[in-house]
Parts: C-alpha cells; sequence; structure tokens
C-alpha cells in the first residue's frame, strides 16, 4: 500500500476494520458538531483551535478544510488559534505558522 494515509482514508479503512467503533465515532463527531446553543460554524473554529493545541496535523487539515468549506475566512481561523497560542504557546505558534498557513495557502484562502 504505496499510498500516504489521510485522516479520510484511514477513517474508511477502519470502517472495514473496526465497523462498530468507527460508526460510534461517527454518530458521536455528527452530534458535536450540528448546530445547537453553539452554532456549527462555531464549534468548527473550536476543532480548529483544539487541533491546533493538541499538536494533531490530520485533524488540523481535516477542521481546516471544514471551515473554509462552511464559510469561515482565513481571519477567523486564525484568530481562533490565538486562543491555541494562549494556551499552548510556542507549540501552537509553530503549528499555525506552519500547517493551518499551509493548508489555508494550499486551499488560496
Amino acid at each position: 500500500m504505496g499510498e500516504k494515509h489521510t485522516l479520510e482514508n484511514g477513517m474508511e479503512l477502519l470502517k472495514e476494520q473496526l465497523p462498530n467503533v468507527a460508526n460510534a465515532f461517527g454518530l458521536l463527531r455528527d452530534e458535536a458538531t450540528k448546530d445547537g446553543v453553539l452554532s456549527a460554524r462555531t464549534k468548527r473554529l473550536i476543532l480548529v483551535a483544539v487541533s491546533v493545541e493538541l499538536r494533531c496535523e490530520p485533524c488540523i487539515r481535516t477542521h481546516v478544510k471544514a471551515a473554509v468549506e462552511m464559510g469561515v475566512s482565513r481571519k477567523e481561523i486564525l484568530e481562533a488559534t490565538e486562543i491555541s497560542i494562549l494556551m499552548a504557546g510556542g507549540p501552537a505558534i509553530a503549528y499555525t505558522s506552519t500547517i493551518v498557513l499551509k493548508v489555508l495557502d494550499e486551499m488560496a484562502v
């Protein structure tokens, strides 16, 4: 298997090999990210910030892309990462200045 794993195709593989866990996670994700008192848009910005703080590159890519597809601007995404930088310091700056900016540039946002 020469293809590099992405979060998306990795989840597809998990659906085949751990279907109960993958399906349960999908239900949790769908429930947690839908509109509620907080909008789905706000929740996606929180996911970007948490992903940066946790230093999860696949998560950052997934949530930045999803936020952009929802119409969230580059400035809003970068402002959300300010919270990560506040809480996580140097590592959050490193992930914001490399991965977040790279994904936004790849998407021409």
